[in-house]
């Protein structure tokens, strides 16, 4: 590899880890290595040796937005929303709102509807949030603010997203650098632009025992309604609470000091929404989907047990606790979080003598 190649990994590397340092942690010191993944088959819930690709790696996207100018449509005979959507261009949730149109989202020949211009994305199968947005060059949490995504955050093929006016309009001229730049990962892109696009008609895939890995490819269906009652994931001494640190810093969690190895319990019923080390801030990083809007985070592991997609039960060994990621000593980082905003963990856990 050449000296300007070497250049150009280094930054990216630079511009990738400093990305995901969220401005509310504490005190960090350089990443870890990374979590291993157990290979005694005898171990609860062992994961594969090796883990499976994230659904956003896995995911290849089509670039191929257009733009749409603002105007009126005039309906015809025939005409459905999502015709007019595909001959216009433009969202159908967007033709749907700009005109008051409610579910079944009834129209009538020779009714003007307002387009609403802007440049569209179409939804190809597979595809994820996540790497739509970096195809861009997009933070992944403007397209689900512009887009007004929500739970399940489930994408349709043929579903058309409104992309942030800041995007290019050619995203290949944009450098490695640049896309390294523009585009950061955390906790909430996960919970909402991880899942593959379904097509129209088709179902999410339930989950797996535990003990079965899912490939990257499938969607998972989000589990049923879910009462908000945690319990702690690990015996240990909370060495940051949750909240204001001073000076903008802010913690989204609880950071529980516990010896390097101490086993991660889940801290309810759910499924396993992501396991794996690609927020730098967090080392190895488990997000269980509980359902209704709750999902819970365990950062700084040193070992993975679970793969996306399998089910587990509260008090389910899920990981080993390390010092993986940015953190100076053995530690789990847990977050509570309803309807993608952090809460206390401490108001949802049970009381501690």
């Amino acid at each position: 590899m050449g000296s300007h190649m070497r250049q150009i990994a280094i930054l990216i590397l630079i511009l990738g880890t400093t990305a995901c340092i969220p401005p509310g942690r504490d005190t960090y010191a350089p990443p870890q290595a990374g979590p291993q993944l157990p290979t005694d088959p005898n171990v609860l819930g062992t994961a594969p040796d090796q883990a499976p690709p994230s659904t956003w790696q896995t995911s290849t996207v089509t670039v191929n937005a257009q733009q749409v100018e603002s105007g009126i449509y005039i309906v015809q005979p025939g005409d459905t929303l999502r015709g007019i959507a595909n001959k216009t261009g433009a969202g159908s949730q967007f033709i749907a709102s700009a005109n008051g149109l409610v579910d079944p989202y009834i129209i009538q020949p020779g009714q003007q509807l307002t387009i609403s211009g802007g440049r569209y994305h179409t939804v190809n199968s597979g595809e994820t949030g996540i790497a739509i947005a970096r195809a861009y060059g997009a933070p992944w949490r403007e397209v689900v603010a512009l887009n007004a995504l929500e739970e399940p955050y489930v994408l349709r093929v043929g579903q058309k997203l409104l992309l942030p006016a800041t995007v290019p309009s050619d995203p290949a001229s944009l450098s490695i650098e640049q896309r390294a730049a523009a585009f950061d990962l955390d906790i909430d892109d996960i919970v909402t632009g991880s899942q593959p696009a379904l097509a129209d008609g088709a179902a999410a895939k339930e989950p797996s025992d535990w003990r079965k890995a899912v490939t990257p490819n499938a969607t998972i269906a989000t589990p049923a309604g879910f009462t908000g009652r945690f319990q702690w994931p690990i015996d240990g001494t909370v060495i940051s609470s949750f909240g204001s640190k001073g000076g903008g810093k802010v913690n989204d969690g609880l950071n529980i000091g516990v010896p390097k190895g101490t086993p991660i319990r889940a801290s309810a019923d759910g499924v396993i929404a992501y396991s794996g080390d690609e927020i730098g801030v967090f080392g190895g990083l488990i997000l269980i989907n509980h359902g209704s809007g709750w999902v819970t985070a365990y950062g700084h592991a040193d070992t993975l047990n679970v793969t996306r997609g399998q089910k587990v039960k509260v008090g389910q060994v899920i990981g080993l606790a390390g010092d993986s990621g940015y953190v100076q000593e053995p530690q789990l980082h847990f977050e509570i979080r309803k309807n993608r905003k952090p809460v206390n963990p401490k108001i949802h856990l049970p009381k501690r003598s």
